[in-house]
């Protein structure tokens, strides 16, 4: 027996909660199938004031979450500053998030359903998805919402499971705290976090894995950093995750939609490639997947994204190995930066800026031209 549904969307975390309740808002039947629904991902979960600020319903929701006003900024080298946000980071868990992200969707009129969809067949206007359980769903259209790690990328998107990735792993300690850390790791192009949510902390790594190097190796480091900071990880329950690292010419060369079907978020490769930031691009993009689909158009949406998303993501990736690796001024970008930001009021308010996505990356450069001459006036006069 197959039940049928004009959208089916696969994946029921941000992006598909999001054009779950976005299409069935507008009076569009769809269904949200997701293996575990509000599940738990070793990530930050850390919601921008360029996200909450564009869907204030995730500061102005009765879910749990916690405000975060500092973050503590530590280089290669083991210096360290204190970067306080002009706006606060609000740090959701995950499964508290998804669950949010599902109510919504629900009391719009979507079809919630927990299953796993193991197969995509058909074609066009006639999508066999067949479950777990041996059922099947036929779709008229489909979106894909199902992370990374998925092997409907090779079908669809021209992305395959493992292509232009990084490894986020981690763990849940017990614990919270107003102030976020991020630790640079020489050699690693990611980074240690540890963000305090409501009632715990993720506490983790994310970086690309390369030749010689593995996960066994990403954990020690951050099992040592741990240490150092006082966390107690030995019982804790160790988790990892495949989230996109998108490069200039995999953005370029990307199948965002095609006849009868489109990518949103992680599935699309949406992320920040710096920081594996996905959570403001999992929501918009999923907007203009439904709008693209309302307005009956539903291939105008990789213009949509070409318009606001690619470009800001484009620059990123252009930015990914000097960042990790280039120099400024005769020492690694990574120590400079925090050095500046000891040492200059006018950079912290720009790295602040980044962080809250108050400053994007394709204005970034003329902004650094700027303030090239004040920040260096400030470093020399020993202003903090």
């Amino acid at each position: 027996m197959s039940d049928n549904y004009p959208i089916a969307i696969i994946g029921g975390g941000p992006a598909g909660a999001m054009a779950g309740e976005q299409l069935a808002s507008a009076g569009r039947q769809v269904v949200v199938l997701d293996e575990h629904l509000a599940w738990e991902k070793p990530c930050g979960g850390g919601i921008t004031p360029k996200t909450w600020l564009r869907y204030p319903f995730l500061a102005e929701a009765a879910v749990a979450r916690n405000w975060v006003s500092t973050c503590e900024l530590i280089s290669p080298a083991g210096r360290r500053v204190f970067l306080p946000f002009q706006q606060r980071i609000a740090v959701f868990s995950r499964r508290v998030l998804n669950g949010l992200m599902l109510d919504r969707a629900r009391k719009a009129g979507a079809e919630i359903r927990r299953d796993r969809i193991v197969a995509v067949s058909g074609q066009p206007g006639e999508w066999k998805l067949r479950t777990r359980t041996d059922g099947e769903v036929t779709a008229a259209y489909l979106i894909l919402a199902c992370g990374a790690r998925h092997s409907f990328h090779a079908q669809f998107t021209s992305r395959s499971a493992g292509a232009e990735t990084m490894i986020a792993a981690g763990y849940y300690l017990s614990g919270s705290s107003d102030r976020m850390q991020i630790r640079f790791v020489q050699g690693l192009d990611g980074y240690i976090w540890t963000f305090p949510r409501s009632d715990h902390f993720s506490a983790g790594i994310a970086g690309k894995l390369k030749p010689g190097h593995t996960v066994a190796e990403l954990r020690r480091h951050l099992d040592e950093f741990l240490r150092q900071e006082g966390f107690h990880a030995d019982d804790a329950e160790f988790f990892a995750h495949i989230i996109p690292a998108p490069t200039i010419e995999g953005l370029e060369r990307a199948h965002f939609c095609g006849d009868g079907w489109a990518a949103v978020g992680d599935a699309a490769g949406l992320v920040d490639p710096i920081t594996g930031e996905g959570l403001y691009y999992a929501f918009r993009s999923a907007e203009l997947a439904a709008e693209a689909l309302l307005a009956d158009r539903p291939e105008s949406y990789r213009d949509l994204l070409s318009q606001e998303l690619l470009p800001e993501l484009t620059a990123a990736a252009g930015y990914v190995d000097r960042f990790y690796r280039g120099s400024l001024w005769g020492q690694p970008v990574l120590e400079r930066m925090v050095q500046l930001v000891s040492e200059s009021i006018r950079f912290r308010e720009l790295i602040s800026d980044l962080f809250a996505g108050a400053q994007d990356y394709t204005t970034l450069r003329g902004r650094c031209y700027r303030q090239l001459l004040p920040v260096l006036w400030d470093t020399m006069a020993g202003y903090s």
